[in-house]
């Protein structure tokens, strides 16, 4: 049985208390520095290595080569031909990613990188799936 004395002096303890919760979606959330959000990729430093997509435990990465190839440089003659740098697009599955920058640390020229971006969610799945060219 409910005392009703018992019930107005919790409510007026708890009545002047600050919020145990934080006014998110009205104000900014405070991130940490080292928070681990969403991979971004850059395509220039890529050179198609896959060492992201061996060492990423949910399979969430995908390297494949631009149908976009940049032309090959102008070589002056009797010059050994220079081969063009490759381009390299990235298709990242967040719906697979568990955020654990293994893929970050393990690229030898840094082309990931982790955000602070952590408001992710989306009704389509085929929003989850960044094409990143």
């Amino acid at each position: 049985m409910i005392k009703p004395a018992r019930v107005f002096g919790e409510v007026m303890r708890h009545l002047f208390k600050k919020p145990a919760t934080c006014a998110y979606p009205f104000e900014k959330a405070k991130i940490t520095e080292r928070f681990r959000g969403r991979i971004d990729f850059d395509s220039p430093k890529c050179i198609g290595c896959q060492m992201c997509v061996r060492v990423c435990p949910a399979k969430a990465i995908e390297i494949k080569l631009s149908a976009e190839q940049p032309p090959a440089p102008v070589q002056a003659e009797g010059q050994p031909p220079v081969p063009a740098k490759r381009k390299f697009d990235c298709f990242m599955h967040l719906d697979h990613c568990v955020y654990c920058a293994q893929c970050v640390e393990t690229c030898p020229k840094d082309a990931l990188i982790m955000t602070q971006d952590f408001e992710l969610a989306h009704t389509s799945r085929a929003a989850l799936t960044r094409h990143y060219k």
